[in-house]
Parts: structure tokens; sequence; C-alpha cells
């Protein structure tokens, strides 16, 4: 996909970094709950529990035996000169988001849809930055969302925090 039909302008994105991944104790799904800086702005997006491993992962810097497929994504990546630039949370529709990661490679810049799951995981393996479009943001359900979380958090404590 051409970057030029989903370049969005700095000002209607929001700097989003992972603040955790919650196990959702209803389902078999993992919640990534992304916050702005100031912790102002929350969102979780429900994910596979493959995929909250691997973000949980890389998190958490830890290496695998063997190279995870974010990993070796970004490994081809690397020896390719490609640069991955951004990760972008574009779109909402009913429960389902969508993203788009961008990168360059000798001048040329692309961007590609993704999975929010797979391009938050490349993000933090590729140390770029993550965002959301203020529509985006805009359209989440929000109604009293942190309170939700802390509620979904304290049924998260890990065993080495109990």
């Amino acid at each position: 996909m051409d970057s030029a039909k989903q370049q969005n302008e700095p000002s209607e994105l929001v700097a989003l970094t992972v603040k955790q991944v919650l196990d959702d104790g209803n389902t078999d799904t993992r919640i990534v709950v992304l916050k702005n800086d100031d912790a102002s702005v929350t969102l979780p997006i429900w994910v596979g529990s493959a995929e909250g491993n691997a973000i949980r992962l890389a998190m958490e810097r830890v290496v695998t035996p063997r190279p995870m497929s974010h990993d070796l994504i970004r490994s081809f990546a690397d020896h390719l000169g490609v640069r991955i630039e951004r990760v972008v949370i574009t779109d909402v529709k009913g429960s389902t988001y969508y993203a788009s990661v961008a990168f360059a490679s000798k001048g040329v810049h692309r961007t590609l849809d993704a999975r929010p799951s797979d391009a938050i995981a490349l993000a933090l393996r590729a140390d770029c930055p993550i965002y959301a479009t203020q529509d985006v943001l805009n359209r989440r359900t929000a109604v009293h969302l942190d309170a939700w979380i802390n509620k979904i958090d304290t049924k998260n404590i890990e065993p080495q925090q109990a």
C-alpha cells in the first residue's frame, strides 16, 4: 500500500507506549494497554494469547532460543537496509482495530497494512514509535476505562509479584 494513501499529518497522531499486557479472564485473549505520555489517553486492544505473549516478550526484552516471527521480520529488515519508522493504529471497525507499518529503504517510504498485534510486536523489537490516529481515539469505548483496566489488572498479578 502506498504511503500517500494512508499518510497522516503528525498533528492527527497521538504517540502511545505499551504499558502492560493483561490476561482477559473471560476469554483466551490478552489486552494490550497503550497510553500516551501523561496517561490521559488509554487505548486497550484485545489480541490473541500468542500475539499478547509475543508483545510481552518484546516488552521484557526476552531473547528466545530461536527467533520468533517478529524477530525474523526485524532481522530481514536490518539485513536488507530497511528502517521501520513507525506503527500507526489507523482505524477501528466494530471491535476490530487496523494498523499500518511505515518503513523506508534507499529513500523510498512505504506503508503496509498490518494487524495491530503484529505491528506493536514489531515496533517494540525495532524501537520505533507507536501512534494512533485521533479519529481512532475518538471512537474507542472509553466509559470508565481506567477503572475497568485496574480491576482486570488486580486479577493479573504475576507469580513473582504474589
